[in-house]
């Protein structure tokens, strides 16, 4: 079973990309469980047609752990991808991470933690205790990084792969750096930064996605674009993906920059 987590920072496009993922590898014959990391509880929501299924960590304040059965948290998306959400705290109060620790205890009582792939959508700006758990505890093996070329995109990237480095030294975490997906704002020098960035760090970019209408136009018809439109050029992106995750047995350790390197990086491939 493959466990593949994606970081990146928030805004970045890491439901869409998961989603799309996912769907592509349900279409592909898998059995994929997709989890959301996210108090915004979005993660899986196109794959439900727009639905907003309840959060673990809501069910759990309302009924207590020993109440929850494994049909009110896993639901069935398109492609038949199993979809979970960790949700989190009221804002202003709790911690985020508290919802993903939840979740995977109470999934893993269920015996719902199984499948050919499970892929963990993750918040990951500054990789806090809880955003890390994925990683600490074993269940991300292997981390794929989200960006576009954007300086704070990339500086998250870079602070996601400085946790993974630093992860990586526990003896209960298996977590190494599968590769870094460029999801493109289609600016100027964007691909050449983002491969350049991933090489520095001491990986790859295994995925370049380019922005499309396609992907604004099946949000707003509550799809993920593997459903609305499975003959488009997008769709083709995202099943490239799906069998660049499927076939990849590379990781590696990340070697993360400091952050003057990485300005003189994106100074350097971005025309002024």
């Amino acid at each position: 079973m493959k466990q593949i987590a994606l970081y990146g920072k928030g805004g970045i496009g890491k439901s869409t990309t998961s989603a799309n993922l996912s769907a592509a590898l349900g279409e592909a014959g898998l059995d994929v469980l997709q989890i959301g990391c996210d108090p915004k509880h979005d993660s899986t929501r196109m794959l439900m047609h727009g639905a907003w299924i309840p959060t673990v960590l809501d069910l759990v304040r309302e009924r207590g752990e020993g109440e929850i059965t494994t049909d009110e948290v896993v639901f069935t998306g398109y492609a038949g991808v199993r979809c979970v959400e960790a949700g989190g705290p009221e804002p202003g109060i709790g911690c985020a991470g508290r919802g993903i620790i939840a979740t995977f205890q109470l999934l893993e009582r269920l015996g719902a933690l199984k499948g050919d792939v499970i892929v963990y959508d993750v918040l990951g700006d500054v990789v806090c205790g809880g955003f890390a758990m994925p990683m600490r505890e074993g269940y991300a093996q292997e981390v794929y990084l989200v960006t576009s070329g954007e300086l704070m995109a990339l500086y998250a990237a870079n602070n996601i792969a400085k946790a993974i480095a630093r992860l990586s030294q526990r003896s209960r975490s298996s977590c190494s750096l599968a590769g870094v997906i460029c999801n493109a704002k289609n600016t100027e020098g964007e691909e050449e930064l983002v491969r350049e960035f991933a090489r520095r760090i001491n990986s790859e970019m295994v995925a370049y996605i380019p922005r499309s209408r396609t992907v604004q136009l099946a949000e707003i018809h509550r799809q993920t674009v593997m459903e609305y439109a499975p003959e488009s050029e997008q769709a083709a992106v995202y099943r490239s993906l799906a069998a660049q995750v499927t076939a990849n047995t590379r990781s590696s350790i990340p070697t993360p920059l400091e952050m003057d390197e990485l300005e003189d990086l994106a100074l350097q491939f971005t025309p002024v």
